[in-house]
Formats: C-alpha cells, sequence, structure tokens
C-alpha cells in the first residue's frame, strides 16, 4: 500500500475509533467535522509554493513566450536546497507550480515541446517534479500539485479556467489536460503523499474522477467543491481577521466569512508571496522582501486563527532559492520558536473550566488554545483572566478555537491564568492552553482594512439592458469582490440575466462569478491573478424586465 494511504487509512481508523469511544459524548445538535484530508491538512500549519517558470527569466509574472529555451541551464539547482527552506520556517509539504500559466511542464511530457525536455538542463533528460519529490522524501515533507488550467500554447489564457478561444481545439485541449494533471500527481506519488492539488484561477474540466482515483486523501483548492475542498481567504497579503476564522460555512452561501452553524467544512487557506507583491524571481524583485515582523503577521493570522500559512519561494535562473531569503526563512523559523517554542506553562482536557498556575508571578501576553477539532468546532465562546493582587481581571475573550488560536494582549503579571468556556455547542474538547511571554512584542498584528462600495457602473431603460463594465480600475489586486445592483429610484424594477466575466478577453469559469444565493441582487466576482498593467477585465451582463434607474457598486470584499 502507497505511503499516502497507509498514512490516510490510519488517521480514518483512529477517527472512527475515536468517534465511538464513550468519553467523546453525543452533542445536542448537528456537529460537522473535518474529513481525515482536512485534519492532517490543518495539522501541517505551514505550507510553502515553490514558484519557477520561463517568467522567471523575463523578469515577469507571467510568461510571455520569449524565452528561448536554451537559457535555462539551471546550473546550480539543488531541489534538496528548497525542502532545506521549507524545514528553517516550519513548512511540513512542499506545493510546487508544475506547470503555470504560459503552459511549460516541468516533468518529462509527450503532451507538448514546450517542457524541460528541450532545455540545457540534464541535457533535456531532466524532470524537476520527480527531483522535488524525491527530496521531499528525504526531508520527510509533503508535497502538493499546482496544473495550471489554462495554457497560453493551446490559447487558453490567463482566468480562462482551460476555456480555449477557438472552440475547435477545445476537445483536444480538455484531453490534453487531463493527462497532464494524471501524470503529474502520479510522478510526486510515487515517493510522496499528495496532500493538495491546487487548481488556480478556476476550472472547466470535468477532473473528479482523477482526484478520486490518484489524489484521493489530498485536499483541492479551486476545483470541484467535494469533501476535500478548501477555498481562498480572498487576498494575496495574509490577511484573515478572526471574525472569518470558523472553518464551517452554510453550503447554500459562497465566499463569505464561515459561520459557527455552518453545514460545511471548508477552510480558508491564507497565501502570500514572500516579496511584495510577486511570485517569481527577479534581482529587482529581491529588493521587496518582506522583513520577518511581516511574516509574523501573517502567522497570527493564519496559524493563529486556526489554518494554514502558504507562503511562496522563488528559486532563481541558477535553480536556487537566493541567499536572502534563506537568511529571511531561517530567522522567521527562529522567531517562530522564540515566541512560541517554551510555554511557561500548559494544561489540557475536557470541560469548561482550566487553570494555568505560576511559582510566583509571572509576566504573560500571549496564550494559545487549541480544541481537538476532529469533532467540530465545539467552542463558541472563552473568556482568558489573569490572577493578580487578589483578584481576577479580564485579558483577553474570543469565540473561534478550532485548530488553533493565538491570543495576544498589553502584558501583565500574575500567578494564576483562568480560561472559562460560557458556551460551547458540546463538552469542550482542549487539547492544548499554554502561556508565553514573547519580549519585544508591542505592535499588533494587521487587520483588514476598511472596503468602501464604488460605483462601475449605471443604467437607465425600459425593457432590457445590455451593460458591459471596464472594472480594471477597481480590481487593482487579486482577491474576492461583491458586485451590487442598486436601484436609484424607488419603483424601479429589474432581474439580472445572463452575466459573464471576462478576463484578457476570454471568459471565465462559472465559480469566478456567482449569483449570491440569498440576494439576486449580488454577485460574487474572483479574480486570482496579479493584475498587470495590461490586464483587461470587463463585466459583462443584461438585465431584463428593466425599469427606471439604478448604479453598479462594488468593492473588496
Amino acid at each position: 500500500m502507497h505511503i499516502n494511504k497507509v498514512l490516510m487509512a490510519v488517521m480514518a481508523l483512529t477517527f472512527t475509533q475515536l468517534q465511538s469511544s464513550a468519553a467523546v459524548e453525543k452533542p445536542a445538535g448537528k456537529i460537522v467535522m473535518p474529513t481525515a484530508a482536512h485534519h492532517y491538512w490543518h495539522e501541517q500549519e505551514q505550507i510553502m509554493f515553490v514558484c519557477l517558470d520561463p517568467c522567471t527569466w523575463q523578469g515577469r509574472e507571467y510568461d510571455n513566450h520569449s524565452t528561448d529555451l536554451k537559457v535555462m541551464k539551471l546550473p546550480k539547482l539543488d531541489t534538496d536546497q528548497w525542502c532545506r527552506a521549507a524545514q528553517a520556517w516550519g513548512a511540513k509539504t512542499m506545493l510546487f507550480v508544475a506547470k503555470h500559466t504560459g503552459g511549460f511542464c516541468w516533468w518529462q511530457t509527450e503532451t507538448t515541446d514546450y517542457s524541460v525536455k528541450n532545455i540545457p538542463w540534464k541535457d533535456g533528460k531532466g524532470d524537476l517534479l520527480e527531483d522535488l519529490a524525491k527530496s521531499c522524501q528525504k526531508y520527510g515533507l509533503g508535497m502538493g500539485i499546482y496544473v495550471y488550467t489554462g495554457d497560453d500554447t493551446w490559447g487558453a489564457g490567463m482566468g480562462s479556467g482551460g476555456r480555449t478561444k477557438d472552440p475547435k481545439k477545445q476537445d483536444a485541449y480538455t484531453k490534453i489536460y487531463r493527462q497532464q494533471l494524471t501524470e503529474a500527481i502520479t510522478i510526486a506519488e510515487k515517493y510522496v503523499p499528495v496532500t493538495e492539488v491546487w487548481f488556480d484561477g478556476g476550472i472547466i474540466f470535468e477532473i473528479a474522477d482523477i482526484l478520486a482515483k490518484h489524489a484521493p486523501d489530498a485536499v483541492y483548492f479551486g476545483g470541484p467543491t467535494v469533501a476535500n475542498s478548501i477555498r481562498w481567504v480572498g487576498t494575496e497579503k495574509g490577511i484573515m481577521s478572526s471574525k472569518g476564522a470558523w472553518n464551517t460555512r452554510d453550503a447554500s452561501s459562497w465566499q463569505g466569512p464561515g459561520t459557527p452553524n455552518g453545514n460545511q467544512w471548508y477552510p480558508r487557506e491564507v497565501n502570500t508571496t514572500l516579496y511584495d507583491h510577486h511570485w517569481f524571481w527577479s534581482k529587482a524583485k529581491e529588493l521587496k522582501r518582506k522583513s520577518v515582523e511581516e511574516l509574523m503577521r501573517v502567522y497570527y493570522e493564519s496559524v493563529g486563527n486556526g489554518t494554514v500559512m502558504l507562503l511562496n519561494s522563488t528559486p532563481n535562473t541558477d535553480g536556487l532559492i537566493p541567499e536572502g531569503d534563506m537568511k529571511l526563512y531561517k530567522a522567521f523559523g527562529k522567531e517562530i520558536e522564540r515566541r512560541f517554542g517554551n510555554p511557561l506553562a500548559t494544561t489540557s482536557g475536557t470541560g469548561n473550566k482550566y487553570e494555568l498556575k505560576f511559582s510566583k508571578p509571572t509576566q504573560v501576553n500571549h496564550v494559545i488554545l487549541q480544541e481537538d477539532f476532529k469533532f467540530g468546532e465545539r467552542i463558541l465562546e472563552y473568556v482568558i483572566e489573569g490572577f493578580s493582587a487578589g483578584k481576577w481581571s479580564p485579558l483577553f475573550s474570543g469565540d473561534h478555537v478550532g485548530p488553533k488560536k493565538i491570543a495576544w494582549f498589553k502584558k501583565a503579571k500574575v500567578s494564576k491564568i483562568r480560561v472559562t468556556i460560557p458556551k460551547s455547542k458540546a463538552r469542550p474538547l482542549v487539547t492544548n492552553i499554554s502561556a508565553f511571554y514573547v519580549k519585544g512584542f508591542t505592535s499588533k498584528p494587521q487587520k483588514p482594512l476598511g472596503r468602501e462600495w464604488q460605483q462601475c457602473g449605471s443604467w437607465n431603460g425600459n425593457g432590457k439592458v445590455e451593460l458591459n463594465m471596464n472594472l480594471k480600475r477597481f480590481i487593482t489586486e487579486p482577491g474576492a469582490y461583491l458586485v451590487e445592483f442598486r436601484k436609484t429610484d424607488a419603483n424601479a424594477t429589474f432581474a439580472i440575466g445572463t452575466k459573464q466575466l471576462l478576463q484578457s478577453g476570454q471568459v471565465s469559469p462559472e465559480q469566478m462569478l456567482i449569483t449570491d444565493k440569498k440576494d439576486k441582487n449580488f454577485l460574487h466576482l474572483i479574480r486570482t491573478a496579479v493584475v498587470t498593467k495590461d490586464a483587461d477585465i470587463r463585466l459583462k451582463l443584461t438585465l431584463n424586465n428593466c425599469k427606471g434607474k439604478g448604479v453598479v457598486l462594488i468593492k473588496k470584499q
């Protein structure tokens, strides 16, 4: 049996044994629980993206096919070094971009000549995907696979989800993509568990059968919404406030924040760049390298809110992660260890009250809480207090705990800490409560800025109205956006008819433009690609039975 299947089989057995245990009481209401694949993914906490592509030689974010493949020599390429970079900051999985927007493939494939077999590295006989899988096996890391659904060589441009401009090419490209996805997963799975599969920019293909056969134990980002799905946080800035941290959602909703009363486990992944804001290397981009403090802010908002931090890496044209990046990863890992490697006190158990006692008055400014989320997110409210001068004083309070919550507060000198859980779905199952004092901690992790509505269109009609709105001025960065159609005449009427999101002139997949299920006057719009100077983003639609005036508004979610 494959190592991945062994791992997941053991996890599934553990789930079954624990769920049948008398120690876990049956909740009064339904509690949604993660799949075994979800649970494993959450436990990773930190994952490292690897982005290398012909656009690396171009100093661009997207390959324009201007690179002479003869220059891709990669004289010092070392996938072991990439793995050491991941381990330096605590990442347990590598997510490799095996094929990006231009269509270049980093494995030996007969599906295209635009691939590793036509570059000088290893005389065209190299297989970077396989080499990285071997290195991940060597270093005990899991692996994720990213195979972009579009392909410029087939006229399936960025944001197309794989839809070709020439409909006559669609069937052929669909077959090619399905083969590429199968090949990439299969190569990696020879050596390591494939624990995540990424479909950036949406997808029009039916690929659920491939995932079920070749990556049944992975989580899936951006693909078909199945049991193991995860979702985007809606920005590439590494921001997720605690308000949206619940890992369950109402399946009738779409991109909005999670809810404690959700009926589907659908966690968010927090992804961000190492260079602000670039995914691929160039010497100039190194000047935009983030600081340790900026990365810690992302850590607090991702791992510290019970989800996964996905941080990019950018090997250069030598095939190495730059020395400055390596130093940053090491410094970041050391800072995480400095802050949270040695708790002052710790406890666990079941129930609604917990205490941490110190031998003498002790300074604290952080408490980490974790619940046994295999059985769902039970805790709905908690209060942290410190005991000093003969009385209890509040330090922090919140609602969501889940896989992990890093609670931070103004430093206090206390002899005891008490955690009370006044509200929960069922008896709380707490795996860890730990106290820390982080020296030099003064700044707060950044929270999302306020989003303001902007007018991007209007109408004044009688009957059928067609709108064609250029959104480039309003969508300046990747993210999730909300579009509202608002009447300005009290007696106005309208109904949204056909609608299309076009990116670079191509119609985007349906999942990139969704009508809100609760209010059909709202549309949820997704832009996953970096917004470049030559980007074209348009919203085309019809308004039926239209009478009177109205405006179209847009804002970042």
